[in-house]
């Protein structure tokens, strides 16, 4: 299963973002990584350099290499509506990232080990795909065997309030995903306008 196992504080200090979900270290130092970094003088980026930037910065954020991001920027393409828009309503449609936006798992790389070990069901089946798509509708939980697993209940958070396009019951460890999300409503700093410039060269 391909996905990004380099260092993440890195690709953090890199964007100047926590986009790899802990931060911590960006208050301690927030020059961009190497020997150097702190002495190099950040250069004014070109149009390319800056449409390559973010579609990398959406890459490290949602857990996708090349290839997989690709296909999902075709699919979004293909779909009616605005291309941009489309991509993120696929990326946040993943199930690895709706395991953890429903505060199942505390990051997104912890929800898809949570995927890959076969503790997450969809519609009552087991999927070990965190890839998986989900639709308006499907029911996500813990399988009865992870319910009963106290390391994992205890790594669930309440799920925040402002993502409206998926319900949580902490207290039966269920969930729904109502809907795909409006872009206004998903938070990550990402100008997928930028992406589809890059893409459409």
């Amino acid at each position: 299963m391909a996905r990004y196992t380099g260092p993440k504080t890195k690709i953090s200090r890199i964007f100047g973002e926590p986009i790899t979900g802990n931060g911590k270290w960006l208050t301690k130092n927030s020059n961009p990584p190497g020997q150097h970094g702190a002495q190099r003088k950040r250069k004014t980026l070109g149009e390319y350099a800056l449409q390559l930037r973010e579609k990398q910065k959406a890459k490290y954020t949602y857990g996708l290499l090349e290839k997989q991001f690709r296909k999902t920027f075709d699919e979004a393409a293909r779909r009616k509506g605005v291309t941009g828009e489309n991509l993120i309503k696929l990326l946040e449609a993943r199930l690895d990232n709706t395991v953890f936006r429903m505060g199942i798992a505390p990051s997104r790389q912890a929800a898809r080990q949570l995927v890959s070990h076969k503790h997450i069901t969809v519609n009552g089946e087991v999927v070990n795909v965190p890839s998986f798509s989900l639709k308006p509708g499907d029911a996500i939980g813990l399988k009865n065997k992870s319910a009963a697993n106290d390391t994992l209940i205890n790594n669930i958070r309440p799920k925040n309030t402002k993502f409206n396009w998926i319900d949580f019951n902490q207290a039966e460890l269920k969930g729904t995903f109502i809907a795909y999300p409006e872009r206004e409503s998903v938070p990550e700093n990402i100008k997928e306008q930028l992406i589809v410039e890059l893409y459409s060269k």
